[in-house]
């Protein structure tokens, strides 16, 4: 009896649900592709980019205000390495793995592109080392110096909960001062070992992909970049240049709210198989390089540059590890591509902690990997200047210059100059130059304000002060 009333209850839900799309369910469509996409999508990572144990990926999607998710059925093919979610036979999505190149969506009948076997293993530089752990000094007397230990404190506040009803969900933490950790912390089930979502700290990766172009002569920032799209006789957008796009201030119109499922960021990232079409596609709001705003679409078009001008497939598949990753040591780092094969420039990279603490090290280091130059002379500079046709002075070249306000507190000031990668739920690689330190903070913060970057900031920076080791 009890099986036969769930039958009849899922029927009765399933014709409910059919019949609210067949009269104009225009939002309970965005919401069940939104769902269920992003359900498939996120588990597929978490379970073979990650490495996480399943369950622990369905509890952490379900919970909080993504509760309802629970209500979408998925499944797991290890021997495929997809996911496919679904509800009800209504809306059903299916992510796929690829060696290096991580979870997609299938979608729009494209084929996901795979890396060729003798492309997908890991070479770090040779000169290229491990992160050392730093050992306190001692004093005359033998005492270790106590400043370590109160780093290590701050870090271990990070992972406090202090209201239960907005919990701040931290899951890594690591702490680099003059390239050596000083202090880390991990979430139970999360090791050193274990890639985590960057989310739009991805965009700061564009900027530093971008930047190796430019270096080569590849691309130059005040030229207007190459999009056949707006190549037609009289589009204004033929003018937008690769400096407005890495600034923000293209003048596309895009709807960058998280909160509705109908909104461009949402469409884009988990209804579209071509997220760089999807962008290249809007109309333009303002006149470009006249207004700032934020906007990921922004990111997915860079990608799709970076791929234009590579020209061979192969090669751009593989760009971001031979030109960045493998570089300065970032193995576990991976750059996800959507179902046409253009790498989701805005949001979706996987690295561990350890890693993300590399890539800020790279920028704190302008640029200079053990004597290297990675990126373009001037080029940390140029990212760390203000966007011009930003009032506020809050960002810069697809790098954060202050905190973004969802994350600010009560009191976003910060006693010294820093800079930042910073991407949904709170991920973070903050740079401070003054202090020749490099924050990293990975999470899974779903409530704005429930998260404080700039006192935990200031936390780590005060019980820095005056620390020595070797």
């Amino acid at each position: 009896m009890i099986f036969r009333r769930r039958r009849l209850i899922v029927r009765s839900l399933a014709v409910v649900v059919l019949g609210a799309l067949s009269f104009g369910g225009w939002l309970l469509h965005d919401t069940l592709v939104v769902g269920v996409g992003y359900k498939a999508k996120m588990l597929c990572s978490g379970v073979f980019v990650s490495r996480l144990d399943p369950e622990a990926v369905l509890t952490d999607l379900h919970a909080e205000d993504l509760g309802a998710l629970r209500h979408i059925d998925a499944s797991i093919d290890r021997g495929a390495e997809a996911v496919t979610a679904s509800f009800l036979g209504t809306v059903r999505r299916r992510a796929v793995y690829r060696n290096g190149l991580g979870c997609t969506l299938v979608l729009d009948g494209l084929i996901p592109p795979a890396l060729p076997d003798n492309q997908s293993t890991r070479e770090p530089a040779a000169a290229v080392a491990p992160l050392r752990r730093a050992v306190e000094q001692r004093t005359q007397d033998g005492v270790g110096d106590a400043s370590l230990g109160n780093v290590q404190a701050a870090v271990n506040r990070a992972f406090a909960e202090p209201d239960p009803q907005h919990l701040r969900r931290t899951l890594a933490v690591v702490v680099v001062h003059r390239g050596q950790i000083v202090a880390e912390q991990y979430a139970p089930g999360i090791s050193p070992d274990t890639p985590l979502a960057g989310w739009s700290m991805t965009k700061s990766v564009m900027n530093a992909l971008i930047g190796i172009l430019v270096r080569d002569g590849v691309l130059a920032l005040g030229l207007p970049v190459p999009v056949p799209e707006w190549q037609h006789a009289g589009d204004p957008r033929a003018a937008i240049t690769l400096d407005q796009l890495l600034r923000m201030s293209s003048g596309l119109r895009f709807d960058e709210g998280m909160v509705s499922p109908s909104s461009d960021v949402m469409q884009m990232l988990f209804g579209a198989g071509d997220v760089a079409a999807f962008a290249v596609n809007k109309e333009l709001a303002s006149a470009p390089g006249t207004t700032w705003e934020y906007a990921s679409g922004t990111s997915n078009i860079l990608a799709r540059i970076i791929r234009k001008v590579l020209r061979d497939q192969s090669a751009y598949l593989t760009f971001p590890r031979r030109a960045l990753f493998d570089r300065i040591g970032m193995l576990s780092a991976t750059l996800e591509t959507d179902a046409a094969g253009t790498f989701v420039g805005s949001s979706y990279m996987y690295a561990t902690a350890r890693d993300w603490a590399r890539f800020g090290i790279l920028y704190l280091q302008d640029g200079v990997w053990n004597g290297e130059r990675i990126l373009p002379e001037g080029w940390v500079a140029y990212t760390t200047s203000p966007a011009p046709a930003d009032d506020q002075g809050r960002y810069g070249a697809h790098f954060w210059l202050r905190v973004p306000d969802d994350y600010a507190g009560t009191d976003a000031h910060l006693p010294v100059q820093a800079f930042h990668a910073a991407g949904h739920e709170a991920q973070f690689v903050t740079i401070v130059p003054s202090h020749e330190l490099v924050i990293v903070r990975l999470g899974r913060t779903r409530y704005p304000q429930a998260w404080d970057h700039p006192a935990f900031v200031r936390d780590v920076v005060e019980s820095k002060a005056g620390f020595r080791h070797k």
